[in-house]
């Protein structure tokens, strides 16, 4: 199967081990919630690279680690891309005591689960989200090591 995924670097790049692995998790995690990954690229860039897009797109005015944009056409037929600040990544795993490359991680799927419908506006969504997130992560490292 032909990956769908892409990572790409707008003005920041960062390691990504495993890439390969990383995209086949993430289409079987979707296909899983009901959604066929027709085109999902991720897009690394810097806190200012985000805020722009923060503030053109969604007229917010404040710092932010992934935005995301859903452009599908068809329900369940994904096509989209997210964009990660990796100084928000860097910056929220001293906060949190993580992994950089755990913090990472996170965050990548925290963008494929909005896709798959998962919110975090609300404190009860956050704590869904937040355990899917953990559950993926999981998942992953047993198969990465």
């Amino acid at each position: 199967m032909p990956h769908t995924i892409f990572f790409n670097n707008a003005d920041r790049s960062t390691s990504l081990r495993s890439r390969t692995e990383l995209k086949t998790f993430i289409n079987k995690q979707c296909l899983k919630e009901g959604v066929h990954i027709e085109t999902l690229q991720y897009v690394f860039c810097s806190d200012a690279f985000l805020l722009d897009i923060n503030k053109r797109f969604l007229n917010h005015n404040f710092y932010t680690d992934i935005i995301s944009f859903d452009l599908s056409e068809q329900k369940g037929r994904l096509i989209g891309d997210v964009y990660i600040s990796i100084d928000r990544v860097k910056e929220n795993a001293k906060t949190e005591g993580n992994l950089y490359t755990h913090e990472l991680l996170r965050v990548i799927f925290h963008g494929a689960l909005h896709f798959c419908g998962y919110k975090d506006k609300k404190p009860a969504d956050q704590k869904t989200m937040r355990s899917m997130e953990d559950k993926w992560l999981k998942a992953y490292l047993k198969i990465v090591g």
